[in-house]
Parts: structure tokens; sequence; C-alpha cells
């Protein structure tokens, strides 16, 4: 039989049945490591489980809807590119939001403990979820800087993008678009005072104190959206969440009407068949459902942890990815039918507008406006859309970070700190310190190399995470909350479609890779190296984090796995450390199991042949 004695866990024969059976996990137990369960409080719950929903509508719906979908549908065949984009989100998106919506709810724990539990050797991808979420929200918030910059910008008369009479624009400067390459937009240029104004990486130039102010302000928002945790999030999604939706539906009525706009609108929509033949246009779709949605972040896992037990997932699961797959359309018809109408204001066509990243927000639309009727009410009611997705996307990054450390420093970060605010106003402060190269006059060049670089770490943390949780266990996991397994589509996309289109996916973004630029300009090798430091600084976590549990816990863990070849998600929590059976915080003791290996180098040799054996 298998108990807990002196802390450790020992062993005395015991079929699998004997376990399903004696074993079942403390829903309410919360494992830790370093502190006493027994001091920590009861886990909070969302107040309402709409506010669990609203959340994760707005973690999902970020900016990324708005400028990414909308840029990769013009460079991807239209309304071709919604083809690989839906299938994606069936058969990868969904299911795989579903399997770490799950997770969470179950384990009530944040992404490190929550994987940790499922594999201990997957500790590290937990950790690499934290990471990239810490790096994100340190140049994510820029945006919600210039966001907030243009907001306040907007309420001059005339708006400050719509004329060429500003101390800052150069003699190039023109009030409408042409071919020629020597000229620019006033929107341009007031795009490249707000954001930059050096001529590379190479020279940082100085610190803008107005951004560097607001950036402050943005954090502060940041801040009393989260300090009381699920209690102060699950008010503020009720607007934030919710608000973008009136505004984009304003600005689809407002700009159908416009001259142009069925132009713009038909680009979106009639399809380019022979783009489907292009690997490119698939990969393309399932990278932009992993980043939408959020998957293998962590942070709709950490959200889901403050789930009842016995909620339904399941909808969850579904109201999130649909919604947010809708939210996308729905943006890129108000995107193309503004594409549309600056078409037919310049007499150019549509595809010679369309702007990748920031400049389709920043630029494009704004010019846009500047030829509307009442500017300023529409640039307002724009850019503070922008602050809301901007926002919810942020905190809801931001929480992994607190979830994670409270979990798994709860002891600690009291005794320091004495209140979870405090400590979240400590989380939030060193954040905005990272993200004070962003609002420097280098800062578009800083924001482009740390975007482009933690692209493709979004696949990795997926790859890493997909296969881990075990069907078997996911299904009767899924059992124990809500009382039916998962139906055979989710098994099946867990077991075979997900790992093989993510793995193909992974190879193929791997192989197509391109080193970051920004416009013409291309960064210098020490910049393209800085871009693939700032990207190991996440994924390095996932091999540290399994060398890590081999070493110190690795003879058990094998003799755990192989002997006894559990396959039961009722009795995974208790077996990996929840409920009666903890881990210890110190090292494990060598004599706690029944197999004693004198040295590291027999363990592999003994997992082989005990591998080889099943």
């Amino acid at each position: 039989m298998i108990i807990k004695k002196g802390g450790y866990i020992t062993q005395r024969q015991l079929n699998p049945a004997q376990l399903s059976m004696e074993f079942r996990p403390r829903r309410a137990t919360m494992l830790t490591q370093g502190a006493d369960t027994d001091q920590e409080p009861t886990r909070p719950t969302w107040s309402r489980q709409i506010e669990f929903t609203l959340a994760g509508i707005g973690c999902a719906v970020g900016l990324g809807n708005v400028w990414r979908f909308p840029y990769l549908c013009y460079r991807s065949g239209g309304g071709a590119f919604l083809v690989p984009y839906l299938l994606m989100l069936v058969v990868l998106g969904i299911p795989l939001l579903y399997m770490e919506l799950t997770v969470g709810q179950y384990t009530r724990r944040g992404p490190v403990l929550a994987l940790a539990t499922v594999c201990p050797l997957l500790k590290g991808v937990g950790i690499a979820s934290v990471a990239i979420s810490f790096i994100m929200c340190t140049y994510y918030n820029v945006v919600i800087t210039w966001a907030l910059y243009y907001l306040f910008s907007s309420f001059r008369a005339p708006l400050p993008w719509q004329n060429c009479n500003n101390t800052w624009n150069t003699p190039n400067c023109t009030n409408h678009a042409t071919n020629s390459s020597y000229s620019s937009t006033a929107s341009q240029e007031f795009f490249k005072y707000v954001s930059l104004d050096t001529s590379g990486v190479e020279d940082t130039g100085v610190l803008r104190w107005d951004l560097f102010l607001i950036l402050i302000l943005a954090w502060i928002l940041i801040y009393f959206c989260i300090f009381k945790g699920v209690k102060s999030t699950g008010k503020v999604v009720y607007f934030t969440a919710l608000f973008p939706y009136v505004i984009l539906i304003a600005l689809l009525i407002n700009n159908a009407q416009l001259p142009g706009a069925l132009e713009g609108i038909k680009f979106f929509i009639v399809p380019v068949w022979d783009e489907l033949l292009s690997v490119e246009v698939w990969v393309n779709a399932a990278a932009q459902i992993f980043n939408s949605i959020g998957i293998g972040f962590g942070s709709l896992m950490a959200m889901s942890s403050y789930n009842d037990f016995n909620n339904n997932i399941l909808k969850d699961t579904l109201s999130i990815s649909i919604i947010n797959s809708i939210t996308s359309i729905l943006a890129g018809f108000v995107i193309f039918s503004a594409f549309g109408y600056m078409s037919y204001l310049q007499g150019i066509p549509v595809s010679d507008l369309a702007v990748d990243g920031p400049g389709l927000v920043f630029v494009v639309y704004p010019q846009a406006f500047a030829n509307m009727p009442v500017a300023q009410l529409w640039a307002v009611l724009f850019f503070f859309m922008l602050l809301c997705l901007g926002l919810d996307s942020e905190f809801a990054m931001v929480e992994v970070m607190v979830t994670s450390l409270m979990d798994q420093f709860y002891k600690d970060v009291i005794h320091i700190f004495k209140k979870k605010e405090l400590f979240v106003l400590a989380v939030c402060f060193v954040a905005c310190l990272f993200g004070i190269p962003c609002v420097m006059q280098v800062g578009i060049y800083v924001f482009q190399l740390m975007d482009h670089y933690t692209a493709i770490v979004s696949i990795m943390l997926v790859q890493s995470t997909s296969p881990s949780a075990g069907v078997k266990r996911l299904s009767a996991n899924l059992e124990e909350m809500n009382g039916h397994k998962a139906n055979i589509f989710f098994r099946l996309c867990w077991l075979i479609v997900a790992p093989v289109l993510i793995t193909v996916i992974l190879i193929f973004s791997i192989i197509q890779f391109k080193p970051a630029r920004y416009g013409e300009y291309v960064f210098p090798p020490w910049g393209q190296g800085v871009g693939w430091i700032i990207a190991l600084a996440s994924i390095i976590w996932i091999p540290l984090g399994a060398i890590h549990t081999l070493w110190v816990d690795g003879p058990f863990l094998f003799q755990h796995a192989c002997i006894y070849k559990v396959r039961s998600i009722k009795t995974w929590m208790s077996e990996f450390g929840v409920g009666e059976l903890d881990w210890p915080a110190q090292s494990p003791d060598p004599n706690r199991t029944a197999l004693k290996l004198k040295t590291r180098a027999e363990i592999v040799s003994w997992a082989c042949s005990s591998i080889i054996s099943i």
C-alpha cells in the first residue's frame, strides 16, 4: 500500500485497481511546496460563473484580433484564409482549450503546479508559461500606452494626424497616401513621432517622458483591475469584455455607409483559392488560433483554477473560442470597410493600404478617421476600444504570474509582503521597469524584436503541453467534475490530431522562420542574438525543469509510473502529490521507495528496461 510517512511517500505492493478504489483526491486541498497547506486560505472562486466566461473572452479577444487577423486574411487570399482558420479552430483550438481549462479547474492550481501534477517532468513547461507571460506583459502594455496616447490626442481639433502642419512633420509629409516611396502621410509621421525617433536599434535615443508617465498610468489601471484577484477582475470584465463589441458594431454601421466600403469588404471575403495550396497559410491559421485564444500561455488555465469544481467547462470552452473567432471576423469587416473607404479617397488599390503589426491600427485606421464626419468621436471610440481589449489581455498575463507565485510560495509571499495586494503591486512595478525600453525613442524596434521572437515560443509551449495529460485521464477527470466523459471527437483530437498537427506546424515554423525586421529595416546580427536570448529566457525552463525532476525524483517517478502503470485520472492527483499524498518541500529520502538506486546513471538503464517490459 502507498502511505504518507514522515512527510514522504512510501510503498507496499498494491495493484492499480486498489489504487483507483482507495485513493481519491481531496478537491479542496491544494498542492504547495515550501508552505503548509493548513495555513493557506480557501481558494477563492468567481462570484458568478459568467464572470469567468467574460474574463476568458477578454483574455482571448485582444489587439491581435484587430490587427493580426485582418492582415493575415489580406496576405493569405482573403476569404480563403477563413477555411484553414475555422478548421484549425475546430480540430486544435477548441480541443486544446478544453484540455487546459479542464486541468486548471480540476487541480485548482496555476500552470506551474497544475502541469507538474499532470506530469512531474513538465513542471518546466509551467515555469516557461509564466516566463513568457512576464516577457509579453512588459511590451504588450506599451501598446496600451500608445492607445492611451492616441486616446488623449483624439480630443484635439483638428486631430494631430489630420494634417502636416505640426512641429514633428517633415517636408515629405502629405495629407494623402501616394505611391511614392519618398513621401509619408500625416498619420505615418505621427506614429513615428509617438513610437520612435531613431534610425535603428543601435541608436537608443532618450526616454520619452510623456510616454513613460502614460506607461505608469497603464500599469496603475492594470493593478486596480487585479489587486483583489478574481473578486476585482470579475467586476471589471463586465465592462471591458462587452463594451468593445458596442464600438465594433457602431464602427461597422458607420463604415458600411462610406463610399468604397463595399470594395474593401469584397477584398476581405472573396477567396483566392490558390492560396490554400500554400503550407504557410495553414501554419499561419494555426498560429493565429494559438496566439489569439492564448493556448500554451497559462492565462486561461490560471483563471479556470478559480472555477467551481463542478462547473460545465465545455460550455465555457465553446463560448470563449467561438466568440473569439466571431470577434476576429467582425473586426475584419470593420477594418476592410475602412480600407475600402481609403482606397476610394486616394484612388489606389486596397492591397496598397494594408500594413502589418501596429501600423494597421495606429497608421491606416487613424488616417481613415481624419476623413470621416465627426472624426474626433470615432477616434475616441476606436482607441477606447483598443484600451479595453488591451487591458483584458494584459491583466490575464499578469494574473498568471501572481497565481503561480502565490501557489508556489504562499507562505514566503505573505511573510514578506503581508498582503496579497502589496505583492501584486510589486509584480506590476517590476514589469513596468522592464517595459521602459519600449517608451524610449528606440521603442518600436524593441517592441518588434520582442514580439517577433516570442511568437514561436507559444507553438513550442503548446507542443510541450498537448500530449501530457493523457486521454483517459482527462476523460475520467471530466466525468468526475461534470458526470460525463469527453466524447470520441475530443479524444481523437487529443490523442492523434493535435499532436501530429502541432508537430508539423512547429517544424514548418522553424523552417520558415525569418529574422526580425521593421519595415525595410533589418535588425543587425547582435540584435537578432538579443531576440533569441529573449526567446530562450522562457524556453530554457522546459528542459531544466525536466532535468531537475529526474535528478531529484527520478527513481521514484519511474518506478511509480512503470510498475503500477497508473492511467486513471481519479488517482493521478493523489499519486503525484494532492490530497493525502503531498510532495515534501526538501529533497526526497533515498529510502522512501522499494527501489534502491545507488547512482543516477542507473535511472536511465532501469527506466529503459522497465518501459521495454511494459
